[in-house]
């Protein structure tokens, strides 16, 4: 059971993301993305600050002598998420998803290609090219769907779609680069709590001064309504970045990322029930073609490392 923890947790985490995406983009259509933003990241702040007083505190001290780092995972965190709730309150959710999640592995070549060192580089083989121009391809050919009309919300204005996919290449690159510097914190020896305890900060700074503003929460209008964004918040967002760490944790990194890269066939099953979204075929052939392409990717990279690694794994296996 112990070995099946892992895999499971990293499913739960990507069930939990479609119905966050499928979830909130209805929400938003009545309720500002900055105040769910307040909500869900505040609650996220407090609750991993607090693990990491209590498990962690020497954290803190090297948190203190990496605030560039810090202030630089901040503002990539900020923008990358402020980019996608705007684009999930007019996008189709399942190529949103798609188009977030696609522009990682495309922004991490393009920071090699410019020789920029966040991360350590590796070797890319020939299966991994083919694999990644076919996550750009499909990633393409969603922008097509999107900008002619035939995704799941054919009504949206051609500006407005526009914009969101230029702020979707935008949050997964910033998202992508928040990653790589959270990486040099781990790396440090810095939890994940700890770092999700401050990576956040900026972005709850801008949501609140977007509300104070406007003088109001939008759309929460009663306590109830506060008490009920707070508890999809938590459920939709807080506890599976928790479960996503633990799994990643307990999980060969191969089988991880193939289980993640089919998060956008979830999302698009499960917007079904939303009934602002129509059922289109080519949003879904799109997204078939990206996850094949992910995958394909995952398996070209970590197969050979997989291989290489095998007699470690049978020794642990025997001494478990």
């Amino acid at each position: 059971m112990a070995v099946l923890l892992g895999p499971f947790l990293v499913l739960t985490f990507c069930l939990s993301q479609a119905l966050r995406d499928v979830y909130f983009g209805s929400v938003f259509q009545h309720v500002g993305f900055f105040a769910v933003i307040l909500i869900a990241f505040s609650l996220s702040t407090v609750i991993f600050g607090a693990v990491t007083a209590v498990r962690t505190p020497g954290a803190l001290g090297i948190l203190r002598d990496q605030l560039s780092t810090v202030l630089a995972i901040n503002v990539t965190t900020a923008l990358a998420w402020t980019c996608y709730f705007f684009a999930l309150t007019h996008l189709e959710p399942s190529i949103v998803n798609t188009v977030h999640s696609g522009m990682g592995p495309l922004t991490v070549i393009a920071l090699a290609a410019c020789r920029v060192r966040l991360a350590k580089p590796s070797v890319m083989r020939r299966g991994e090219r083919f694999a990644y121009a076919g996550i750009a391809l499909s990633l393409a050919a969603l922008w097509w769907v999107v900008l002619s009309g035939n995704s799941g919300l054919p009504d949206a204005s051609h500006a407005t779609n526009l914009v969101g996919l230029v702020l979707l290449m935008i949050s997964g690159s910033s998202i992508t680069i928040s990653l790589l510097y959270c990486k040099r914190l781990h790396d440090l020896g810095v939890s994940a709590e700890a770092v999700t305890a401050v990576r956040y900060l900026l972005l709850i700074l801008v949501a609140a001064g977007v509300e104070a503003f406007k003088g109001r929460m939008e759309g929460v209008g009663d306590f109830g309504g506060l008490a009920t964004l707070s508890m999809a918040a938590t459920a939709l967002i807080v506890l599976p970045l928790f479960a996503l760490q633990v799994g990643i944790a307990l999980t060969a990194p191969l089988t991880a990322h193939v289980i993640r890269s089919l998060g956008p066939v979830c999302v698009f099953a499960l917007e079904q029930i939303d009934g602002r979204v129509v059922y289109s075929t080519p949003t879904l052939v799109c997204i078939l073609a990206y996850s094949a392409a992910a995958i394909a990717s995952n398996l070209s990279h970590g197969w050979p490392h997989a291989i290489r690694r095998q007699p470690d794994i049978v020794v642990t296996a025997k001494n478990s």
